[in-house]
């Protein structure tokens, strides 16, 4: 059997203010001519299709779009369920009807233990989908007390799994989750506040191949079986130097995979280029696409009137200046980014920060966990209520 791993789209998303509409569906192009030429039997979408739980409609009409495409006109089954920053009940829409056609979606936990059967010449092959969820909706969804985090929450989904696996089949599982160990970048939401949301992959002992989603990077899991195929664009300029790609897997009658990282080509590149604002405004190496999205790193400790103007007279879609070295210290020492760089910190890490600047004494870990239980459930609401709208 071969199939197509791939994960994050983030459909809808915007990048410092631009909509990448265009670079999505540019990459959605590419991977239906991979679709074809591999003559894939399956594709495996594993979480997070749009950017949030009330996708704009660009958005929605690009996944039906690409879909029609796949599903309809190549004739190849796509298995995709939601991560978190999906809708469960949006994205599961029209679910048992639109199976009939060889589009299986999957919305919430329960439905994780309804395998998906594939089957080539060696025989049978079961899919499972395991979507995001928090481990409240896991408790309340099965029933199962013993639920408390995000590790428990998968072995209890992964029970179910491993009962509803036919004897004699071949299995895959995909996972919307953070495994343990793993790189994250800076583009990704955490899944849980005050804590790390982390599972530990032991949890998929026995599975043929895990096919996961949420993390940006491609990379294994511990495991060659256990892999994010990570997203197909770069999402944040932490990613200016990851190779994005999709996973082309192989498996064989006895389960093993061989597994090949295909790059599409990207309608634009994410790009950090430094240098005076003499060297920038030189323009271009040979080579290089002007139309790319940059950030500026600026060498310059002097004032330079209108930096980002100068920049964009070159790079149109210059989108952040770093003026670092203006603020450095007398003895050049940099001011550290990850200070001053919110978005790498998570809801709690910023409002530690926010307590100790006020107040001068560190936060109380129970009064931590109020703030962490009061962010998770508004997470929750937005999704229901966009499930809902």
């Amino acid at each position: 059997m071969r199939f197509i791993h791939t994960s994050d789209w983030h459909l809808g998303r915007l990048f410092h203010g631009v909509h990448l509409t265009d670079d999505q569906a540019h990459v959605l192009d590419e991977l239906v001519r991979l679709v074809s030429e591999a003559k894939a039997d399956a594709l495996l979408v594993a979480g997070d299709v749009y950017d949030r739980a009330v996708p704009p409609p660009e958005a929605v009409a690009l996944l039906d779009d690409f879909l029609v495409r796949v599903v309809v006109d190549a004739g190849v089954r796509v298995v995709m369920m939601a991560g978190n920053h999906d809708s469960p009940q949006r994205l599961a829409f029209g679910s048992r009807l639109f199976e009939a056609r060889g589009l299986h979606l999957v919305g919430y936990p329960e439905d994780a233990a309804r395998p998906m059967v594939f089957e080539d010449d060696d025989g049978p092959v079961s899919v499972f989908a395991i979507p995001y969820a928090e481990p409240a909706l896991v408790r309340e969804r099965l029933e199962d007390e013993g639920v408390r985090d995000h590790g428990s929450a998968l072995a209890a989904v992964m029970e179910t799994v491993r009962g509803a696996l036919p004897g004699g089949h071949r299995s895959v599982v995909m996972a919307h989750v953070f495994a343990a160990g793993s790189e994250e970048s800076e583009s990704e939401r955490p899944l849980s506040v005050g804590g790390s949301g982390a599972v530990e992959t032991s949890a998929f002992g026995g599975i043929d191949y895990v096919a996961l989603g949420h993390l940006h990077r491609c990379q294994q899991a511990g495991s060659g079986r256990i892999r994010y195929s990570g997203s197909p664009l770069k999402y944040s300029f932490s990613e200016a130097a990851h190779g994005k790609s999709v996973s082309v897997v192989e498996m064989d009658a006895a389960g093993r995979c061989t597994v090949e990282e295909v790059e599409l080509s990207a309608h634009r590149d994410v790009r950090v280029i430094r240098g005076s604002i003499a060297e920038i405004c030189a323009g271009p190496d040979s080579g290089e696409n002007r139309d790319d999205y940059v950030l500026a790193e600026i060498s310059d400790r002097g004032a330079v009137l209108d930096a980002i103007g100068k920049v964009r007279e070159v790079y149109p879609n210059c989108l952040h200046i770093d003026r670092s070295a203006f603020f450095a210290g007398s003895d050049g020492s940099q001011p550290s980014r990850e200070r001053i760089d919110h978005r790498r910190h998570s809801e709690d890490e910023l409002f530690r920060a926010f307590f100790e600047e006020v107040t001068g004494e560190t936060i109380p870990e129970d009064e931590a966990e109020v703030f962490a239980d009061v962010v998770d459930g508004l997470r929750r609401s937005q999704r229901e209520a966009g499930g809902a709208a």
